[in-house]
């Protein structure tokens, strides 16, 4: 058994780093304290399925328009930006409660091998986002006829 010296900050960073996990908030830490990462304030949820001929992300971005999406390839890697802004209160408007997520977002996904990069679509219909990856034309699997000799 060893002995560890208690350190009253490692326990407060400790806490304050599970809070903020209850409130939807994460950052990595470096071993000062300090936040070494930059973290986007929301991460809105995707799904990916595969057919034989593409991939295909949706992804749901309410009250969001199509100028608030920005959609980047580059070496492989597909990156999705963007940002929901908060209501702000008004005269005869006042906020109870606010659970909704809001602030900027982006997600990075690795892109296979077999994506044709020049063919990727986007479409955006009632607060979400398809992205459809062609898989290459070499890529596809095909059947080949055996012959008896």
């Amino acid at each position: 058994m060893s002995i560890v010296r208690w350190d009253p900050f490692r326990e407060l960073e400790d806490m304050s780093d599970r809070l903020n996990r209850v409130f939807g908030k994460s950052g990595v830490r470096s071993q000062a304290g300090q936040e070494s990462m930059t973290v986007a304030d929301w991460t809105p949820p995707v799904d990916i399925c595969e057919t034989e001929r593409e991939y295909l992300i949706k992804t749901d971005l309410p009250e969001l328009k199509r100028e608030d999406v920005k959609i980047t390839i580059q070496e492989g890697v597909l990156t999705l930006f963007g940002e929901r802004k908060l209501e702000q209160e008004e005269k005869g408007k006042k906020f109870h409660r606010v659970e909704r997520s809001y602030g900027s977002f982006w997600r990075t996904f690795s892109l296979p091998d077999n994506v044709d990069e020049t063919r990727v679509t986007a479409e955006f219909r009632d607060g979400v986002l398809t992205l459809h990856l062609p898989k290459s034309e070499k890529a596809r699997s095909r059947t080949i006829d055996i012959k008896v000799g």
